[in-house]
């Protein structure tokens, strides 16, 4: 367990006194890749988390308590995933912020739900976490059938009459988030020219490629994650493809352009706008960068799914879960991505997805501020 409250460690009375204080404490739990292939995210979730709870705690904590809070790697492994979740059920954890892949988000709520969990996930995009009528499921970030749409309609807008592709690598987030793309460019008449698959954690793509370069592609999009995706660019590069590859907000993390080097730049990617830059998450991104870290991707909607929660409870008066859930849903709550509202399904009602494009220096930007 791993909590941001100091635990003394001396025997005897003061470690009975820490003891007490400790089980006094309201434990509630973070989970997504802490390792593997998407262990920055899980990194942007942690450090969400901890700073959050960090927070909440220096303002006098929640319902008279402090919180603990308890880090779970799910490795974005369903099965790990799913026994996470009977693990903090088990526990009577009353709260989740979590997971990231919507591959371990969907299997695991179905434990929270079983075992009186309420989980907001910062991050799982695929419509299906929200639409099987789960009583406790919510989450703080848009769905792939609203970044599909967007991403289709830049492609629509600057890639007229071009070839397109569409990749994904079979897994929840990246087959439903190419699937949503390709809905939305075929219903306004525009057909991919190559639909291909490739398995998660493949590193050899050159025989995808050469159907890229004999197809002539001009843009390459990929429902997948920044590692697979950065080694479709390098080894584009590397055969002399000059195609522009755009993704989902799976790009949204440094570690693509590490992975890419010097092909990233020019790549673009959706996501919502960045929470980096707005008045409501200044003094939060400032607490941030004098620990030096980035509060890039999801970090602050990792935050923000944590402020949702406690702003509930203590307007519930209670955690019991239901109860926090039927709270949330009726309210409005003030985080550091701005005022969010949920509707009955636990979708936000505030959604805004923006086209970004990777530079020459390892950064991202917003294309609709500084232009295509």
């Amino acid at each position: 367990m791993k909590s941001l409250k100091i635990i003394g460690l001396a025997l005897g009375a003061s470690f009975a006194l820490s003891a007490s204080a400790f089980a006094q404490d309201i434990t509630i739990a973070v989970a997504g890749p802490m390792t593997g292939d998407e262990a920055a995210f899980g990194r942007q979730m942690q450090n969400g988390a901890e700073q959050a709870v960090a927070d909440i705690n220096a303002a006098g904590g929640i319902l008279g308590k402090k919180l603990a809070l308890q880090a779970n790697d799910d490795a974005c492994d369903p099965k790990q995933a799913r026994s996470i979740a009977e693990k903090i059920g088990s526990a009577k954890i009353p709260f989740v912020a979590g997971h990231f892949c919507s591959s371990s988000s969907i299997p695991a709520s179905e434990a929270y739900a079983d075992a009186n969990v309420l989980q907001i996930t910062p991050a799982s995009t695929n419509p299906l976490f929200t639409e099987r009528k789960l009583w406790n499921v919510a989450r703080v970030c848009g769905r792939d059938d609203q970044q599909g749409i967007v991403a289709a309609d830049y492609i629509i807008k600057n890639f007229k009459g071009k070839n397109i592709a569409i990749l994904n690598d079979k897994t929840t987030y990246g087959k439903g988030l190419a699937d949503e793309t390709k809905k939305s460019l075929n219903k306004a008449g525009v057909q991919e020219k190559l639909y291909e698959s490739y398995n998660k954690g493949d590193k050899d793509f050159n025989a995808i490629v050469s159907r890229l370069k004999k197809e002539n592609i001009d843009l390459v999009y990929v429902g997948g994650y920044h590692q697979e995706s950065g080694l479709i660019l390098r080894q584009m590069r590397d055969q002399g493809l000059q195609a522009v590859l755009m993704a989902g907000d799976a790009l949204n993390d440094k570690e693509f352009a590490s992975i890419a080097g010097p092909a990233a730049e020019g790549t673009l990617f959706t996501f919502g706008p960045d929470p980096r830059n707005k008045p409501t998450a200044k003094a939060i991104v400032e607490k941030f960068k004098a620990k030096n870290i980035d509060p890039e991707g999801y970090t602050l909607y990792t935050y923000a799914a944590i402020q949702v929660w406690t702003q509930a409870a203590a307007k519930a008066g209670t955690t019991d879960p239901k109860k926090v859930m039927a709270t949330i849903k009726a309210g409005d709550w003030d985080t550091v991505l701005g005022k969010l509202g949920f509707d009955a399904k636990g979708d936000i009602k505030q959604i805004d997805y923006v086209v970004y494009k990777w530079d020459n220096k390892g950064n991202y930007y917003e294309i609709n501020q500084k232009g295509t």
